[in-house]
C-alpha cells in the first residue's frame, strides 16, 4: 500500500512538472486592420478560462499560457479573434472592423434602434460623461450637454434638480420628464447612484416618446444599468472622489457704515433710534466713531466651505451562458450651512444584475437596486434672514441674560420688530428625511423564431418609503419662551409594472421590418400617516435625540388621513391602475428609406374619461445613400420628420356636478320656505392633459466622421390643459380643461473629433437651443393669474406661461421739473398724500395708455423665467496618457424676480443689499436706477415693477477634469493595474449680473434660494 501511494505521488508530480513545462511566456502586439494602429485595452482570455491580459497602451500584451491552449482577442468596435498558442511565444494579431458594432445602438421605447434608423430626436449620454460630475443625481451631469434641456440645478445636499424638455406645457401639473429605470416607471432618480448607469437617452419629440403615451408629454429619459459581458473574466472596478465645495458668489451686504449711512438718509426717526440703541448696547467703533462697534456679515457667519465623496465597488463579468453585476455606492454630501446645524446628505446603494442564457431559446435576467439614504434639511429661514440681518448686531450677547441655552443676540433688544439672527433658526431645530427604496425586476426573453421573433414579459416593482421628522427646541430669545414641537410623515408607495411584447425582425432582399406589440400593466398606491405635537417633555436637545417622539408630548393632533389627495405628485391612500396596449413599426429600403410609427392606448381609473389614444408617426431619407449624391466630404447625411401625440396625467381629477344651494326664504301661504338656485360652478376635469408635435431635423456626419451635427425644429401644443376660470357672474373659480400653451424651437449640436498624431487627438462639440413659450388659449379668458398679489405673475393669451407682471420703470425723478413734465395729469398727482407727494428719487412708472394715469392699465409683461436661447460646448485634449476635457454652458433671455428686495413691502427695518446701498439716488443725477432711501419705503416705489425684475442671463465653466492613465506601467518591479486619476474643478467660475447667489432659480422667485457651490475633486479609477 505504502509502495503504491510512493507510485501515485511521483506520478502527481510529473504530471505537474509537464503542466509546469508545459507554460509559456506569450507575447505580442494587437493592431487595427483599418489604419495599423496599436490597439490598447484589448482583453485576451485564455480560452475557457479566467485568465486573462489587457493590453496596454502601445498594443503589446504578455500573458502566461498552456502549449495546447487558444488565447481569445476581443475589442469594442471590432471582431473577435482566436489563436492557437502552439508552442509560439511572439503572436501578433490584427483586429478586423465590426461594422454592425460601429453601428451605435440607441435605447428605445421597448427595444433598441441602430442611430443611424432614427427618425426622432434622442440624445445620448454614455457612463463616462455622466460621472464627470461630482454630483448624487445623474440628471445634474446633462446641463449644458443636450440640446433642449433645462437643468435648474440646487446646492442643498441631496437635491433634486428641475429638468424641463423643451419648455413648460401645463398650468397645474408638473413639468419634470418620465424616467424609465430598466423597464420602471419613475418620477425622479434620486436613488440611483450615477455609477450604475450604462445609457441615458433622452427622447425629446413626440415621435420618440409617445409610446410612453399618458405620461411622455413632458419627455422621456430612459436609463439603462451596467451589466456584465458574456464571455468577459471578471474584472473589479473601484471608482471615487472625494473633494470641497466651496461657496462662490456670495451677496454682498451692507456693511455697518453703509447700513448707517442708508438709515439716515430715510430720515426715520424710529430707525435711527435702534441705531443709538446700538451705540447703547455695543459701544462705538474705533475705527468710525461714527457707527457702533459690530460688524457682522452673516453669510459668513452661517456659511463655510463643505465635503463631498463618493465610493462605488463594482464586480462584472460573464461567461458563455451568464454575465452578471454587481455594485455597491457610498455617497455623502455636506451642505454649506456651518457646523451649527445638521445639512447633510448621505446615501448608500447595492445593485445586482444577471442574465442567463437557460438554453438556445431561453433568457432570463433579474435586477435588484437597493437605496438607503438620510437626509438632514438645513433651515431654510436661515439664508432667509441672514440677507435681512442687520449688521450692527452680534451673533452672541453677553448682555442678553435671559437667552436660553445660548446667548444669542436679539434685534428686539434694540428696538427692531423681529430677531433677524438666523442662529436661531440653525441652532434649534433639526430636520431629517430618512429614505430607502427597493427596485426589483425579472425579464424572461423566449426566441420562437431564432433571431425573428422573440417574446419578452418584464416584470417591475418598486417600494419606496420616507420617513420625515422635524423637531423644534425650546429656547428663551430673551424676550420670549419658544416651545418645541415635532411633526412627523411616513409616506410609502407601493409601484409595479409589467410589461408583455413581442418583438419581430426581418429583412426580405433590401427591405428591413422591426415590429413590436405588447400589453403593458401598471399600478401605483401609496399611503401617508401625518402626526403632529407640541410641548414635549422633557424638553428636547441635539444631545437626547431619545425624546425626539411624539409620545412624549402635551398636545397632540391625530393622525390625518388624507384618502385620495396628492402629495408630491403622489396620489395618496388610493390604487391608481393603467392598462395599456403599444404597437411600434421600424421599416427601412436599401437604408435609405425609413418609416416609423407608434401607437398607445391607455386607459386608467384616475380619470372619468379612462382610454386615451397616442400615435406617432416618423420617416426619414439617407440621401447620402442614393447614386445621384457626390459631395465627397459628406459621409452621412438624413433628413427626418416625426408627428406624435402625447399625454400628461400629473394632474388632479375633479369631477364636479351642478348643486343647489339655498336662496332667499319666501313666504308662501304664511309659512317660511327655503329657496333654492342652481349652481353651476363645480370643477369639471374629466381627461388627461394632451400634445401634439411637429419635428423636422436632419443629422449629419463628414470628414470621415470626425464631423457630427444633429439640428431639430419643433413645434409642441399642449392642449386640453387644467386651468382655473371665472365663469360670467361668479367669482369663484373653477377648473376645466380649457388651457393651451405652445413650445416651439431650434436646436442644433455640433462634434468634431481628430486623432492628430498616435500620442495627440482632441475633440470641439457644442449645442445650442431656442425656446418660445406662448399661452395659446384660455377658454375665451384673456388671462389666468398666478404668483402672489403683491408680485403679481400671469398667464396672458400671446404672453410666455406666468410670465412676471407690473408697472415699466423709465427711469428715477431727478428733479421737481421732470415731475411736472411727466405727462402725469395734474389730477393724478394731486391724488397723492400732501405729507408723502410723488418726489425727486421716486420711480418714473411708464404711462402706457397716455392717460395721464398710473394705473392698472399701464402694467405690462417684464418678463418670463422660461430662458429664450440655451447652450453649451465642450473641448478636450488627449495627450498620451493625459486627457483635458472643459465644459461651458449658460443660458440667456431669462429673467428672475428678486423677491428678496420686495420684504421691503413688509417690513422696512432691515439690512439691504450693498450693491443697493451704495447705488441710492442721493440728488440729481446720481441714479436713474434706484430710489433714494427713503422712497424705498414708499408704496409707490414699491409697486411691483421693473426694478426687482432682473436679467438672469449668464456664462458658466461647467467642468474642467485633469485625467491621468496608467496602463500596463511597471512600478517597483510588478505592472500596476489599470488606473485613472482625475482632477476635477465643477463650476469654478460663473459670470452673471443678477444681484443673488447665483442665477439658477427654478420658478425665477428667489426669495432665498440655496448657493450653489463650487466643487473640487480628486479622483480615483482602478479596474483589477
Amino acid at each position: 500500500m505504502i509502495k503504491l501511494l510512493r507510485i501515485t505521488s511521483l506520478l502527481f508530480l510529473a504530471v505537474i512538472a509537464i503542466q509546469a513545462q508545459a507554460q509559456n511566456t506569450v507575447q505580442g502586439k494587437v493592431t487595427s486592420a483599418d489604419d495599423g494602429e496599436a490597439l490598447p485595452g484589448v482583453n485576451i482570455l485564455v480560452e475557457g478560462t479566467t485568465q486573462g491580459a489587457v493590453t496596454d497602451i502601445d498594443g503589446n500584451y504578455t500573458i502566461q499560457v498552456g502549449d495546447g491552449e487558444t488565447l481569445v482577442y476581443s475589442f469594442i468596435g471590432f471582431t473577435s479573434v482566436k489563436e492557437a498558442v502552439s508552442g509560439r511565444s511572439i503572436i501578433n494579431v490584427v483586429l478586423q472592423s465590426d461594422v454592425s458594432e460601429l453601428q451605435e445602438v440607441v435605447v428605445v421605447g421597448y427595444g433598441t434602434q441602430e442611430e443611424r434608423d432614427l427618425t426622432s430626436a434622442i440624445s445620448t449620454l454614455d457612463a463616462e460623461e455622466l460621472t464627470k460630475t461630482p454630483t448624487s443625481q445623474a440628471m445634474q451631469a446633462l446641463q449644458g450637454k443636450v440640446a433642449g434641456v433645462q437643468i435648474v440645478n440646487s446646492g442643498a445636499p441631496g437635491a433634486a434638480p428641475t429638468v424641463r424638455v423643451r419648455g413648460v406645457g401645463s398650468f397645474e401639473g408638473d413639468a419634470s420628464p418620465l424616467y424609465v429605470v430598466d423597464g420602471m416607471f419613475f418620477d425622479n432618480i434620486d436613488f440611483l447612484n450615477p455609477n450604475d448607469i450604462q445609457s441615458l437617452s433622452v427622447l425629446k419629440d413626440a415621435s420618440a416618446s409617445a409610446i410612453y403615451g399618458v405620461r411622455a408629454a413632458n419627455g422621456v429619459v430612459v436609463i439603462t444599468t451596467k451589466s456584465g459581458d458574456y464571455d468577459q473574466k471578471p474584472q473589479i472596478v473601484y471608482d471615487g472622489y472625494y473633494g470641497i465645495q466651496v461657496p462662490q458668489n456670495v451677496i454682498k451686504m451692507a456693511n455697518t457704515e453703509q447700513y448707517v449711512n442708508y438709515v439716515n438718509e430715510t430720515g426715520s426717526a424710529t430707525d435711527i433710534g435702534f441705531v443709538n440703541n446700538a451705540f447703547q448696547q455695543y459701544g462705538r467703533s474705533r475705527i468710525n466713531p461714527n457707527v457702533p462697534d459690530v460688524n457682522t456679515d452673516w453669510y459668513s457667519e452661517i456659511m463655510s466651505p463643505a465635503t463631498i465623496q463618493n465610493h462605488s465597488l463594482s464586480f462584472n463579468g460573464g461567461s458563455e451562458k451568464t454575465r452578471y453585476s454587481i455594485s455597491g455606492g457610498y455617497f455623502n454630501q455636506e451642505g454649506l450651512l456651518n457646523d451649527l446645524a445638521r445639512d447633510e446628505y448621505k446615501r448608500m446603494n447595492l445593485r445586482a444584475k444577471i442574465d442567463t442564457k437557460v438554453n438556445d431559446w431561453l433568457t432570463v435576467g433579474a435586477n435588484l437596486n437597493t437605496t438607503i439614504s438620510r437626509q438632514y434639511v438645513g433651515e431654510g429661514g436661515a439664508w432667509f434672514q441672514s440677507y435681512f440681518a442687520v449688521p450692527i448686531l452680534p451673533v452672541y450677547d453677553e448682555n442678553n441674560t435671559d437667552a436660553s441655552p445660548y446667548p444669542l443676540s436679539n434685534a428686539q433688544n434694540l428696538g427692531y420688530r423681529n430677531s433677524q439672527n438666523p442662529m436661531y433658526a440653525l441652532l434649534y431645530n433639526d430636520n431629517r428625511n430618512d429614505m430607502g427604496t427597493v427596485n426589483g425586476s425579472f425579464k424572461v426573453d423566449i426566441d420562437i423564431i431564432s433571431d425573428k421573433l422573440k417574446f419578452t414579459t418584464n416584470y417591475n416593482y418598486s417600494l419606496g418609503a420616507r420617513n420625515a421628522r422635524n423637531v423644534d427646541f425650546d429656547y428663551n430669545n430673551g424676550i420670549q419662551d419658544v416651545n418645541s414641537s415635532i411633526s412627523r410623515e411616513n409616506l410609502t408607495t407601493f409601484d409595479q409594472v409589467w410589461d408583455n411584447y413581442l418583438t419581430y425582425e426581418n429583412s426580405f432582399g433590401d427591405h428591413n421590418l422591426t415590429l413590436v406589440g405588447g400589453y403593458s400593466y401598471r399600478s401605483e398606491y401609496a399611503e401617508v400617516l401625518l402626526a403632529n405635537a407640541s410641548g414635549l417633555v422633557p424638553s428636547p436637545t441635539f444631545e437626547n435625540e431619545n425624546l425626539w417622539y411624539i409620545d412624549r408630548a402635551i398636545d397632540f393632533s391625530p393622525t390625518i388621513d388624507n384618502y385620495g389627495d396628492t402629495k408630491d405628485g403622489v396620489t395618496l391612500n388610493g390604487k391608481l391602475y393603467y392598462m395599456s396596449y403599444f404597437g411600434r413599426l421600424a421599416y427601412d429600403y436599401e437604408g435609405k428609406y425609413l418609416l416609423y410609427g407608434t401607437i398607445r392606448r391607455d386607459g386608467n381609473n384616475k380619470f372619468q374619461q379612462t382610454w386615451a389614444n397616442y400615435f406617432t408617426a416618423g420617416a426619414g431619407w439617407v440621401i447620402s445613400e442614393e447614386n445621384f449624391f457626390n459631395v465627397s466630404f459628406v459621409d452621412f447625411l438624413k433628413f427626418r420628420a416625426g408627428w406624435g401625440q402625447l399625454g400628461n396625467d400629473a394632474i388632479s381629477p375633479a369631477v364636479g356636478s351642478p348643486t343647489f344651494d339655498a336662496g332667499r326664504i319666501t313666504l308662501i301661504n304664511g309659512e317660511a320656505v327655503q329657496g333654492q338656485f342652481l349652481n353651476p360652478a363645480y370643477d369639471y376635469i374629466d381627461r388627461p392633459e394632451y400634445a401634439e408635435e411637429i419635428n423636422l431635423g436632419i443629422t449629419a456626419k463628414a470628414f470621415k466622421s470626425r464631423l457630427s451635427m444633429e439640428f431639430d425644429y419643433f413645434v409642441r401644443n399642449h392642449k386640453k390643459l387644467a386651468a382655473s376660470v371665472i365663469l360670467p357672474g361668479f367669482r369663484s373659480p373653477v377648473r376645466r380643461n380649457i388651457g393651451e400653451i405652445q413650445n416651439k424651437g431650434l436646436e442644433l449640436s455640433l462634434n468634431w473629433s481628430d486623432e492628430i498624431s498616435n500620442d495627440w487627438s482632441y475633440n470641439l462639440g457644442g449645442n445650442i437651443a431656442t425656446l418660445s413659450n406662448e399661452v395659446k388659449s384660455l377658454g375665451g379668458a384673456e388671462s389666468l393669474n398666478a404668483g402672489s398679489a403683491d408680485f403679481r405673475q400671469i398667464s396672458i393669451v400671446g404672453e410666455p406661461y406666468e410670465a412676471f407682471y407690473g408697472y415699466e420703470i423709465e427711469g428715477v425723478f431727478q428733479n421737481e421739473e421732470q415731475i411736472q413734465n411727466s405727462g402725469y395729469s395734474q389730477e393724478f398727482l394731486d391724488t397723492f398724500d400732501p405729507a408723502n407727494p410723488l418726489s425727486p428719487g421716486d420711480f418714473f412708472f411708464k404711462d402706457q395708455n397716455n392717460d395721464g394715469v398710473i394705473d392698472d392699465q399701464d402694467r405690462v409683461v417684464l418678463g418670463s423665467y422660461i430662458p429664450d436661447l440655451t447652450y453649451g460646448f465642450n473641448i478636450g485634449v488627449t495627450y498620451k496618457d493625459f486627457n483635458l476635457t472643459a465644459n461651458f454652458q449658460g443660458q440667456s433671455g431669462y429673467s428672475i424676480l428678486n423677491r428678496k428686495r420686495g420684504e421691503m413691502k413688509f417690513t422696512n427695518d432691515t439690512n439691504i443689499d450693498a450693491e443697493l446701498a451704495n447705488n441710492l439716488w442721493r440728488g440729481e443725477g446720481t441714479s436713474n436706477k434706484y430710489p433714494s432711501a427713503a422712497g424705498l419705503r414708499k408704496g409707490w416705489n414699491q409697486n411691483m415693477s421693473s426694478y426687482y425684475i432682473e436679467d438672469g442671463s449668464y456664462f458658466r465653466i461647467q467642468n474642467v477634469r485633469l485625467s491621468y492613465n496608467l496602463v500596463g506601467k511597471e512600478v517597483f518591479g510588478g505592472s500596476f493595474p489599470e488606473t485613472r486619476i482625475t482632477f476635477t474643478a465643477e463650476r469654478p467660475l460663473t459670470l452673471f449680473s443678477y444681484n443673488g447667489f447665483n442665477p439658477e432659480v427654478s420658478n425665477g422667485i428667489d426669495r432665498q434660494v440655496y448657493p450653489i457651490p463650487a466643487v473640487y475633486t480628486i479622483g480615483l479609477n482602478v479596474k483589477l
